[in-house]
């Protein structure tokens, strides 16, 4: 014993020195090799059941702990079968004798070492494992360490991690589900044994008559006014044990409940108990006497009664979560609905005393959480299933989820909410379309609860009814691609495009009139515009009136934005029905894009530069945005136009060039020029009206953009701009046959365009009769990337329209290829100016390699092999960092593109093709990471596998085994073998 009583002391110094601060890492090591030499020891077990019984050194204790998990779950086959036995019946007798002195953390790992033996053994050779765990929760002095035992074998042996045969996990999930009854017996004994001890339903005096706690709603929500009786039973005060012993239970069933299935098990009485349990959360009176009673201990008893109600919510909500429910579970299922909504009445109930979203407020926030999990789950899984019940009144149920969406205390809560709308919002659609011919009769059951839902969510986007909230909402800091604004905002659209898609009508005479309010107040500010010396001023100074602008500009921009998202609901099939309401619309649209750019609110002089002027600029914006989302519908009616040849549809667009033309200029702001660039590219894309071309407003552009004096654009902007006017000029006309389409004219224009753009692009072409004056490198790259941006843009954007508009792009671009072929060599070098390049050329032979010709798309090719060298692929991939990377990989996708052209045209390149692969290319990338590369160098070898096999195979399969020849002759068998080893040596 001496011996074992000096190893403990070393052991503890040991310890103690390894968490001092003082200790050098290097000694923490050598400490650590110490540690795992001694536990690798055979019986070394001995020793850790001798420290765990006699020191009350923590770190000790959980290095002994440790040494004995790793005996158990890799050493275990190993170990003699008497030691076994030694083991089995020592730890639960250490475990029993000091279970209650034993910090929580080492009592928890003592549980699971106990447990890991089980897994091992039970029940072959430790056949008393789960009986011990059922007397232990029996017997009143030994229940809580029961109930850790049961929740840790839930935890470990129904959910085993993967060192176990799928054979063997089988068997204990089978073993645990015979004790299933059992188990849930016992756990619900529990509960109502706490429960009914601690209850005072006799002192309960009788409701007053304002209460109204049972009233209409309840006595509908709720079958039997037994349960009600029951549900509004008070509360109990438990004292601290039996909130612990009762937390425990609850916190054993919520796992259990994650993988034992629906059935007869899950009694009613055991449903009924988790719900008394779950009032704990909504109970505001406890939570307020143990505030007021001031001591810590009361705050602390106050949040444990919080928490119960936590965890009887997360019991409810994994037996939610499942969707498999049998036939005899679906009674059981609709006791909880309606158990779960009498919570939910009383926690929305609304008194003198309280408010609803004070009433929130107090509530524990993450029993808020677990209350709307547990409605979106309702709502997603099971509504389809409750909604046939008669005795479950839905549109009640709608009026509580209403008044709980908007009274949530916080704006996650609120987005959580909008969600559930949302997948509600869904079933109904879906249901709908299932069921055409029962539409009106759904409809109108849920009218109200929808059109009361969609004023709502627009007043919470408005600063006018919900300013508070609203400021509190940042729109800076990036999350996601999205400010916590724009969040809040698409959130509350989607919601009111997905009513509009159920009620168009009502939507839109609820919508529509908002718009107008706040349309009215930004029309009418053009009579407080004073001219001064500096330029235009807005005349509004008073400090109330700019924050009242303020707000009404910012409601406008988002009901611009809600107007925008619902054009989708005027096009196909109800064009001819909405047509009037979006007409209305679109002219609305037109006219307040016209002022904004007739008046120049966005250069305007305001009292708040810093507040005003944004705001101007944003709903100047947003309303050329909303405008450009209803191109389709403009779409759609210039092909009625077309037939009835209105002149309505030809202003409307007149007006609409009018108001965009002012905007392509650098003096205005990014946001205002690229949402007026957008609304172009569109008119010239989507609407294409024939008569586009001959309005002045476009010819103006035309002229701005051609001009060699005229300031350039930013490039975003530029490339925009750009790619309108040549689809203006390459796209065909709706409606129109071949030969009114004018494509000679449109292609010489087409030609001049072109030229236009890409005039200093061409004077970089070397010229051997005329030598240029050199210009510095910088402004030669600004070039090149200021023309091959463009460039790019206009064939990426034609290379899936028709062959005539792809055969006059190409014929404009001609001479600026030849250019970039010829200039290639020179900027071999130049990672930047390579990538560029070889980007133009990939979307080149992507979209436009047909009409390039074979001769020209042979030269090009083969220039591209000659410069690619080994030196200069290495150059690229390992010294150049990601530019370098990413020209090879350009380069490699071209080649992918060429693989896979079929006929003969360009079969003569694939032995030059595997060679760079395969001798030049993969020898340095196989050394090193480049993960991006790779990935392009092993699909060009799949795509030149894939589609020419015939390079390899010459004969099909069919008449090598028609001429019953055993093995055909390969060709080109090198490469084959070297392209199928450098496949195989990348698994």
């Amino acid at each position: 014993m001496a011996s074992e009583e000096a190893s403990l002391r070393a052991l503890e110094s040991l310890m103690t020195e390894f968490f001092h601060d003082c200790t050098t890492n290097e000694r923490k090591r050598e400490i650590e090799e110490l540690l795992n030499n001694f536990a690798q020891q055979i019986g070394a077990w001995r020793f850790c059941l001798y420290f765990l019984s006699s020191t009350r050194n923590d770190y000790v204790m959980m290095y002994s702990l440790t040494v004995f998990e790793n005996l158990i779950n890799k050493m275990w086959l190993g170990v003699p079968s008497q030691d076994k036995m030694e083991i089995r019946s020592c730890l639960p007798k250490l475990l029993l004798a000091h279970h209650k002195t034993l910090p929580y953390f080492i009592r928890n790992k003592l549980c699971k070492v106990i447990v890991d033996i089980g897994r091992q053994d039970w029940p072959m050779f430790y056949h008393d494992f789960f009986t011990n765990i059922l007397q232990l929760i029996q017997s009143p002095v030994t229940t809580p360490l029961g109930l850790i035992m049961l929740k840790t074998t839930s935890e470990e042996l129904a959910c085993p991690r993967e060192d176990l045969s799928v054979a063997r996990k089988e068997e204990l999930r089978k073993l645990l589900l015979e004790q299933v009854q059992t188990v849930l017996g016992l756990l619900t004994g529990i509960l109502e044994t706490v429960w009914d001890k601690h209850s005072v339903t006799a002192a309960t005096p009788p409701p007053s008559p304002t209460s109204g706690e049972s009233g209409d709603l309840l006595s509908n929500l709720l079958q039997s006014p037994s349960s009600a009786k029951l549900l509004n039973q008070p509360i109990p005060i438990l004292d601290v044990e039996s909130e612990y012993i009762c937390s425990l239970a609850l916190e054993c069933l919520a796992h259990l409940f994650s993988w034992i299935p629906l059935s007869a098990s899950i009694t009613p009485s055991l449903l009924t108990t988790i719900f008394h349990f779950a009032r704990f959360g909504c109970d505001i009176r406890a939570r307020k006497m143990a505030s007021v009673n001031g001591s810590s201990q009361n705050c602390v008893l106050g949040q444990e009664r919080g928490r119960l109600g936590v965890l009887a919510m997360s019991c409810i909500n994994e037996l939610m979560s499942k969707n498999c429910v049998p036939m005899e579970f679906e009674e059981y299922l609709l006791r909880m609905f309606q158990q779960t909504f009498y919570l939910l009445q009383k926690i929305t109930k609304d008194n003198n005393a309280h408010t609803v979203k004070s009433r929130l407020e107090e509530l524990d926030e993450s029993y808020i959480e677990k209350f709307t999990d547990f409605l979106r789950l309702f709502v997603s899984v099971h509504l389809r299933r409750i909604e046939s019940y008669s005795q479950f009144p839905v549109v009640e149920f709608l009026t509580l989820l209403f008044k709980y969406t908007f009274h949530q205390p916080t704006h996650e809560g609120y987005f959580s909410c909008l969600d559930i709308w949302t997948l509600f919002l869904d079933y109904l659609t879906s249901k709908i379309k299932s069921r055409l011919g029962d539409k009106e009769a759904v409809l109108n059951r849920y009218e109200d609860a929808l059109v009361l839902l969609l004023t709502e969510v627009l007043n919470r986007i408005q600063f006018r009814y919900n300013q508070a909230q609203l400021e509190e909402l940042d729109d800076e800091t990036l999350d996601d691609d999205q400010t916590e604004w724009q969040r809040y905002l698409r959130q509350s659209l989607e919601v009111v495009a997905k009513v509009m898609e159920l009620l168009p009508t009502h939507a839109f005479s609820t919508l529509f009139p908002v718009l107008q309010d706040n349309l009215e107040v930004y029309l009418g500010l053009q009579q407080f515009i004073v001219t001064s010396a500096s330029g235009h001023r807005l005349n509004i100074t008073a400090e109330n009136d700019c924050r009242r602008l303020h707000c009404s500009l910012r409601d406008l921009s988002s009901l611009l934005q809600a107007v925008g998202r619902l054009a989708e609901y005027f096009i196909g099939d109800v064009f001819a029905v909405r047509f009037s309401d979006a007409l209305t619309v679109v002219e609305r649209l037109v006219k307040v894009t016209l002022y904004g750019s007739q008046i120049k609110l966005y250069n305007i002089e305001t009292a708040v530069p810093s507040v005003l002027k944004p705001d101007l600029i944003d709903v100047h914006a947003q309303s050329l945005a909303a405008l450009q989302a209803y191109s389709h519908w403009l779409a759609q009616y210039c092909s009625e136009a077309h037939r009835q040849n209105t002149q309505q549809f030809v202003t409307l667009i007149s007006t609409t060039m009018d108001a965009v033309t002012p905007l392509i200029s650098t003096k205005v702001q990014d946001k205002l020029l690229l949402s007026a660039c957008h609304l172009l590219v569109s008119l010239a894309t989507t609407v294409r009206p024939v008569f586009l071309i001959s309005i002045p407003a476009v010819q103006k552009v035309f002229n701005r953009i051609t001009d060699a004096s005229a300031q350039r654009l930013v490039d975003k902007a530029q490339v925009l701009v750009c790619r309108a006017l040549s689809n203006i000029l390459l796209l065909p006309w709706p409606n129109l046959p071949e030969n009114e389409q004018q494509w000679p004219v449109r292609s010489i224009n087409h030609a001049s365009l072109i030229s236009a753009l890409s005039r200093d692009y061409h004077n970089l072409k070397p010229n051997a009769v005329a030598p240029q004056r050199k210009m510095p490198l910088d402004d030669t790259k600004v070039i090149i990337h200021q023309t091959l941006s463009v460039l790019e843009d206009i064939v990426e954007n034609i290379s899936g329209e028709s062959t005539k508009s792809r055969q006059i792009c190409y014929q404009s671009l001609q001479e600026s290829v030849q250019v970039s072929l010829a200039l290639f060599p020179a900027f071999i070098h130049q990672s930047d100016v390579t990538d560029e390049m070889l980007s133009f050329f990939l979307t080149l032979f992507r979209g436009l390699r047909v009409q390039m010709g074979v001769p020209f798309t042979e030269q090009i090719i083969q220039t591209f092999l000659n410069m690619f060298t080994r030196e200069q692929l290495a150059e690229s991939i390992l010294h150049e960092g990601s530019t370098g990377c990413r020209v090879v990989e350009k380069f490699l996708k071209i080649l992918q593109v060429v693989v896979q052209e079929p006929g003969q045209v360009f079969k003569p390149f694939l032995p030059s093709i595997i060679s760079l692969c395969m001798e030049q290319v993969y020898p340095i990338i196989a050394e090193h990471p480049s993960p991006d590369v790779k990935a392009e160098l092993f699909e060009l070898l799949f795509r030149t596998l894939h589609h020419n096999w015939r390079y390899f195979f010459r004969s099909t399969v069919l008449a090598s085994v028609q001429r019953g020849i055993a093995e055909e002759q390969m060709e080109n068998e090198p490469q084959f073998s070297a392209i199928m080893q450098v496949m195989g040596q990348s698994w």
